[in-house]
């Protein structure tokens, strides 16, 4: 009887573990990244449909702003149960996908464009929920390692493209149409199996020693497993396989996606009672945890002054002199405060590093320029994601598959080294986390360069700079929006920034790619056939009256792949002009932590 009243006790605290809660959310993001397998199901929609690039173009940007335009997921999350905000996100992932399946495979009638448009939207439009759900749940679970947790759980949403792809390659079927179904299917089962796990269980008070060696056992899973996801593409690529080894590579990636959740078995059962040193990190957790509103007003006032009265100098003294020329200013304005020498302002809202409502961020400067800095990084990055297809067929290549699944591969480790090396700037160094966001920016520039000069093997470069820094924006990001601006509402605050992605993709993808590639192939095919060619058949084909045009060679996306290289220096300038306005913020969030 006893042994049953124990086993009941650990498995009760094995549902209720906060490592539990990420390692599901790590699966479903797993399935999540349906976004990125858009380059690979892009090409069987235009061929069965008669889509010019022109209008596939249109269909990415609605794939974009669906993956994306994440505000009524936001909201969900605050009045639902985050498993009825997965709900919501599964359905609307099989009737968006599955619904174009039926059109692609002549099951159902074809629609007009701006009908599937709607659809590509409502169905990608469930990821947003997927990520809202994970994010916000684990972010709460794991308040004092936002960029770890984050870059991880986007690391995987990054990767759900090479992992569906070699599903699907297990699935062997000759018609490529069922890689719609998969994508309409796959992620909904998944979620619907695991969401009554993804929920807040109170992270900060279950803060354990442990969490260290936990980290330090996923990420190493999360390079295995990449490096893994990679050699097999290689292998598949560059030998024939048989279907049998095929299954084995398969089983082997869901042993690796399995493994993390050791963590919470052994955690579960193999600890009992929570021991004096775990007592004392909750006891610290609860001090120190930046972005969490001090409830003590007049504090507050005094902290209000403190920043307006302080010479600019003592930023810079090391943080143990900072420290006390701030505590020995702070006691002067209360003391005289006290003895009605001064009057202090009540401030008109929270300062850097409190919570913030989405309408009192949305006045402030630096939000902006976190948003235009992503906008100009990320929105080039998905440009590129979206016409991968297209881009690996005009300089040769047949199979387009690899690269997607190179890039979500490349995406994958630029969120986790994102999250690790971001927290590393953080935390050793209190030094503002858009430094790193900075980095992965010139990154960026330089493989936009590679793609624009079309050098044999620039595809595989360009691949491998574009996708890590893309990859970087999404584990930066989250985690300092949720440091400047606080955790209280951080799923608005999240869902607003990923506004940055469609409307960066609808401007550089929509209209400069787009329009570039189709007149590079117009001229093309006028060069080929210049006794058939004229301007009402230049007009036509915009129009998809005629068979849509194919443009070969490194000219189709020279002109916009160093418009992106532009871009992603501008973005870069804006993200050190962020390090440049909150250092002092930083300073006094992580500072306490260097001394």
């Amino acid at each position: 009887m006893f042994q049953m009243v124990r086993l009941k006790e650990k498995l009760c605290l094995f549902f209720n573990n906060r490592w539990l809660v990420f390692v599901a959310a790590m699966w479903i993001q797993s399935f999540a990244g349906i976004g990125y397998l858009f380059g690979s199901i892009s090409p069987i929609i235009k061929s069965s449909l008669n889509y010019n690039q022109r209008q596939l173009s249109r269909l990415g940007v609605a794939k974009d702003l669906g993956d994306s335009v994440g505000f009524l997921a936001g909201t969900l999350s605050e009045i639902l149960p985050l498993w009825a905000t997965l709900l919501v996100g599964a359905i609307q992932n099989f009737i968006g996908y599955g619904w174009v399946w039926l059109i692609v495979t002549g099951r159902s009638p074809i629609l007009p464009l701006w009908v599937m448009c709607i659809l590509i939207f409502i169905g990608t439009n469930g990821e947003t929920y997927f990520n809202t759900a994970a994010l916000v749940s684990c972010v709460q679970n794991f308040p004092k390692s936002r960029g770890p947790v984050v870059g991880i759980l986007k690391g995987f949403a990054g990767l759900g493209g090479a992992i569906m792809t070699q599903i699907y390659a297990l699935i062997h079927s000759p018609d490529h149409a069922s890689l719609i179904f998969m994508v309409a299917v796959g992620p909904a089962m998944v979620v619907i199996a695991l969401m009554f796990l993804i929920r807040p269980v109170g992270g900060h008070r279950q803060v354990r020693p442990s969490d260290g060696f936990s980290f330090s056992l996923i990420y190493s899973i999360c390079i295995i497993l990449a490096s893994y996801l990679m050699g097999v593409m290689l292998v598949q690529d560059l030998v024939d396989v048989s279907h049998t080894i095929t299954t084995i590579f398969t089983a082997i990636l869901f042993v690796l996606l399995v493994i993390p959740v050791v963590i919470p078995i052994s955690l579960s059962f193999s600890q009992t009672t929570r021991g004096p040193s775990e007592e004392a990190l909750l006891s610290e957790s609860q001090k120190q945890d930046p972005g969490v509103s001090k409830h003590n007003d007049d504090q507050e006032i005094i902290f209000s002054e403190v920043e307006d009265e302080k010479p600019k100098d003592v930023d810079l003294l090391p943080a143990l002199e900072r420290q006390k020329r701030i505590a020995q200013l702070q006691t002067k304005l209360a003391q005289a405060a006290a003895e009605g020498a001064v009057r202090i302002k009540r401030r008109r809202g929270p300062h850097r590093g409190e919570d913030f409502t989405l309408m009192q961020a949305l006045i402030k400067a630096d939000l902006w320029i976190i948003f235009f800095s992503l906008l100009l990084g990320s929105g080039s990055g998905l440009t590129v994601i979206d016409n991968l297809g297209q881009m690996s067929q005009s300089l040769g290549y047949d199979n387009t598959h690899v690269f997607v699944s190179m890039i979500s591969i490349w995406n994958f480790l630029g969120r986790i080294g994102g999250g690790y090396f971001s927290e590393i700037i953080v935390r050793d160094y209190a030094y503002p986390r858009h430094a790193a966001m900075a980095v992965a920016q010139v990154i960026m520039a330089f493989g936009h360069f590679f793609f624009a000069m079309g050098w044999p093997g620039a595809m595989y470069i360009g691949t491998l700079l574009v996708g890590l820094g893309y990859g970087a924006h999404w584990a930066i990001v989250p985690a300092a929006a949720s440091e400047l601006f606080g955790l209280k509402n951080f799923g608005a605050l999240y869902n607003f920034l990923t506004v940055a992605n469609p409307a960066g993709s609808l401007v550089f993808s929509g209209i400069i790619a787009s329009s570039i590639y189709d007149s590079e192939a117009a001229k093309q095919a006028q060069e080929r056939h210049p006794s058939q060619w004229n301007g009402a058949s230049i007009l036509s084909s915009f129009l998809a009256v005629e068979e849509p045009l194919k443009c070969e060679g490194a000219i189709c996306f020279f002109l916009t792949s160093l418009i992106l290289c532009g871009l992603c220096i501008i973005a870069a300038c804006l993200s050190m002009i962020l390090v440049y306005r909150t250092k002092a913020v930083y300073n006094q969030l992580y500072g306490k932590s260097r001394t």
